[in-house]
């Protein structure tokens, strides 16, 4: 019995070596299958951000593609744009131009008004000197009209004085001179004015101004 327990011994020994070669076997295994999960773990996770940055690349390719891709449309509406522009600036510069047109005919309306006013100031300006010219005319001719009368009348007296014997300080009347004067009528002052016979030696009178004898 007492020459058994060694070898039993020995065989738990070798029993206990052997279980932590095992687990040391194990261990190292697991080891080295972390190891690996680990190594493939940094490759996809470097795979991963490489895949990352290919996307954003291809985001960003997309973004470039869907830019270009509007491009077209905005220099069409560019060229539309600059078209308008183009437009607008003709029109400014056809209602300037007509602004202009009207201005210098307003100009020129505004000159013939005045030109106009000046005119029918200057007509009636003549209107009233020829007004003048003829009521000066006309009164002159009425005085002569009535001097003409006058010297009539005294004539007439004259020859009554010298028919009937009067003295110079005879007055006759307008009667007495009915026969001594054209058609048997005695004259009236175109300006409706009175006549005083006065004496033979006395040149008769009218009440008007201007209308004497000379």
């Amino acid at each position: 019995m007492k020459s058994a327990i060694p070898w039993v011994l020995a065989v738990l020994l070798l029993g206990g070596v052997y279980f932590l070669y095992a687990q040391g076997k194990s261990k190292d295994a697991q080891l080295a299958q972390f190891a690996q999960q680990s190594a493939e773990f940094d490759q996809l996770k470097a795979e991963n951000e490489e895949l990352s940055k290919l996307k954003g690349a291809a985001d960003e390719n997309a973004r470039l593609r869907k830019d270009n891709e509007e491009l077209p449309r905005l220099r069409g509406e560019v060229q539309q744009l600059k078209a308008q522009v183009k437009d607008l600036d003709k029109k400014l510069a056809a209602a300037q131009a007509q602004g202009s047109a009207l201005q210098q005919q307003q100009q020129q309306m505004s000159q013939l008004a005045s030109e106009n006013q000046n005119l029918r100031n200057q007509a009636q300006s003549n209107q009233q000197a020829a007004a003048q010219v003829a009521m000066q005319a006309m009164a002159k001719m009425q005085a002569n009209n009535c001097i003409r009368n006058l010297r009539l009348i005294d004539a007439a007296k004259q020859q009554w004085a010298q028919d009937t014997g009067k003295g110079a300080d005879a007055v006759p009347s307008p009667a007495d001179l009915l026969p001594y004067l054209p058609q048997n009528t005695f004259p009236a002052c175109p300006n409706g004015g009175a006549y005083t016979l006065n004496a033979v030696q006395v040149p008769a009178q009218c009440n008007v101004p201007g209308h004497a004898a000379q």
